[in-house]
């Protein structure tokens, strides 16, 4: 009485609904595989051990093999889900409201470098004096004194440019 207990799978509690009975592929084929409810399978995934995720996946592709039309809708979602569903590799990456954090932090960290920048700008020495309008107005005319630049510089006959004034 033993070896038949031992010989036969355990069904937990939470395994009592069935949609279908799949055969395990192995040496006993008259031994069927405990069957997963495959109603709620999005719920249920997370909580189920690895074997219990292959009996599923095993028990998907049994039902694949046949018609698409005579299987129910449960049975699509829990197909399309095991395929495609955010578990394992498609786990994402960062949890809801990760995004927010992120860019809140970055506005923090930005608003930082804005009064760092506006105190080491407050602590600099004033501007040179060579970087006022009237110098470069001045260097442009010595330029042209000095015939600088004759073919398509500041000295050049019909020349339109502003020279050296960079300063508004």
């Amino acid at each position: 009485m033993q070896a038949i207990r031992l010989a036969r799978p355990r069904v937990s509690l939470r395994r009592l609904a069935t949609t279908a009975q799949v055969p395990t592929s192995g040496p006993s084929s008259s031994v069927t595989a405990s069957v997963i409810p495959l109603s709620n399978v999005e719920a249920q995934w997370e909580n189920m051990s690895k074997s219990e995720q292959a009996v599923v996946h095993r028990q998907l592709e049994e039902l694949q093999k046949k018609d698409w039309k005579t299987l129910s809708m449960d049975e699509k979602k829990a197909a399309y889900y095991v395929a495609f569903g955010p578990h394992g590799p498609r786990t994402p990456v960062s949890p809801p409201g990760q995004g927010l954090k992120v860019f809140l932090f970055t506005m923090g960290l930005v608003g930082v470098a804005g009064l760092l920048s506006i105190a080491i700008r407050s602590r600099a020495p004033p501007p040179p004096k060579t970087i006022t309008r009237e110098w470069e107005e001045a260097t442009n005319e010595r330029a042209r004194e000095q015939k600088s630049n004759p073919i398509t510089g500041i000295s050049s006959e019909g020349y339109s440019g502003k020279g050296f004034v960079v300063s508004k």
